[in-house]
C-alpha cells in the first residue's frame, strides 16, 4: 500500500490557478505597471486622515531602469495556505532602521539613490569584482515566489518576491572550497539615511548565512515585489529573503557579500546578542526573551492571530541544514 505524505506547501490541485488565467493576469499586470511606470513620486499616503478615504500610494517603480524585466514567471512549488497581503499594506508596514524606528518610513526611504548601484563581491572567492546591479539582473534568471514573511516582533505578511535564487548567485561569485560563511552589509550614507546617524548602532547593517543556507533552494536575493522592482522602502535594488527565519536576517538594500571561513557577527546580534542571535529561525516554541512566538498576528486583517509555525512553515525545505547543529541557539 502506497502512503503518501504530503508537505506543509502542497495545496489540493483544484485550488490551483489555471495555466491560462495565471498568464492572462501576469501579461496584464506587466502592461499596468509599464503604463504607468514615468509617473513621478507623488508622496501620498494609502490611509487617509480623518475617515477620508484612501488616497493613492505613488509609483514606487518609477523611473526604474530594470521595470521592463518584471512581472516574471511565478513559480508554482512555493505555495502558501493564506492569502496573500495586500500591496497597499506590504510596502507601507516595514522595518528599515537605517530610515527610523517606525514602521512608516516609506516616505524617508525614497531619499535612498538606487542608481547607479554597485555590489561588492570579494574574500575567498576566485576573483574579487564589482558588478552593477543592472548588470547582475541580465545575468542571472529572475523568479516569483510566494513566501509567509515571520518578523521577530510576530507579525506576519505574504508576498510575492521577485529575485535570484541565491544559489546561482553563488554559483556566479564562484567561492573558494574553504568558504563556509556569507557576509553581507548594506550601504552607508547617513546623509539620507537620517537612522544611521545614530552613534549607538553599528552601522552599516550586516547579517550571514552559511553556505548550506545560501544555497538552500528556498534562499532568494529579492529584486521585486508584487509584480514590480523592489521599492526602497523594502530593500531595493537588493535583499535578501530566507523565509524560514525571522525578518532582521532578510538584510535590505545590499552592497557587499564576502565569502568567508568566520561566522560573522549580524547588526543585531553586535547590539543585543542575548535576544538576536546569527540562526534567527522561526520556533513557536522558544519564546522571546520579552514575548511569546506561539502566534503572529497578520498584517492588514483587523488583528488576526493564527498559530506559528516551526520554520515559518518551511521545515521540509530547511530542517536537515541544522542536523547536528541543536546545540546552539537556533531559533534566535
Amino acid at each position: 500500500m502506497l502512503i503518501r505524505r504530503t508537505r506543509g506547501w502542497e495545496i489540493p490541485e483544484s485550488q490551483v490557478t489555471p495555466e491560462n488565467a495565471f498568464l492572462a493576469r501576469r501579461r496584464m499586470l506587466g502592461a499596468g505597471a509599464a503604463g504607468i511606470g514615468a509617473l513621478a513620486l507623488q508622496g501620498q499616503s494609502w490611509f487617509g486622515l480623518g475617515g477620508g478615504g484612501e488616497q493613492k500610494l505613488p509609483d514606487f517603480a518609477a523611473g526604474d531602469p530594470s521595470l521592463p524585466l518584471y512581472p516574471s514567471q511565478r513559480s508554482m512549488r512555493y505555495r502558501v495556505d493564506r492569502d496573500l497581503t495586500e500591496e497597499k499594506n506590504a510596502v507601507t508596514y516595514n522595518n528599515f532602521y537605517e530610515f527610523g524606528s517606525s514602521k512608516n518610513i516609506w516616505q524617508s526611504a525614497q531619499k535612498l539613490p538606487i542608481r547607479p548601484w554597485e555590489i561588492r563581491i570579494d574574500g575567498m572567492v576566485e576573483q574579487p569584482r564589482t558588478v552593477g546591479i543592472d548588470d547582475l539582473l541580465k545575468a542571472l534568471p529572475l523568479e516569483e515566489r510566494v513566501y509567509r514573511f515571520r518578523c521577530v516582533e510576530a507579525w506576519a505578511m505574504t508576498v510575492p518576491w521577485t529575485g535570484i535564487p541565491m544559489r546561482r548567485f553563488v554559483e556566479f561569485a564562484k567561492p573558494l572550497g574553504g568558504a563556509k560563511y556569507i557576509r553581507m552589509e548594506t550601504f552607508k550614507n547617513p546623509e539620507v539615511a537620517s537612522g544611521q546617524r545614530a552613534s549607538w548602532y553599528p552601522w552599516p547593517y550586516v547579517e550571514g548565512l552559511t553556505i548550506d543556507e545560501a544555497t538552500n533552494e528556498l534562499a532568494l536575493l529579492g529584486t521585486g515585489v508584487y509584480g514590480k522592482p523592489m521599492p526602497r522602502q523594502m530593500g531595493a535594488p537588493i535583499r535578501l529573503v530566507v523565509p524560514w527565519k525571522y525578518g532582521f536576517k532578510n538584510i535590505k538594500s545590499v552592497v557587499r557579500f564576502t565569502f568567508t571561513q568566520e561566522r560573522p557577527k549580524s547588526f543585531w546580534e553586535e547590539l543585543q546578542a542575548a535576544e538576536y542571535g546569527f540562526w534567527a529561525n522561526v520556533n513557536p516554541k522558544v519564546p522571546h526573551p520579552r514575548w511569546s512566538q506561539a502566534t503572529e498576528e497578520l498584517i492588514g486583517q483587523n488583528g488576526t492571530r493564527v498559530p506559528t509555525q516551526l520554520f515559518n512553515g518551511y521545515a521540509d525545505f530547511v530542517a536537515d541544514l541544522y542536523t547536528g547543529r541543536e546545540s546552539e541557539k537556533l531559533w534566535m
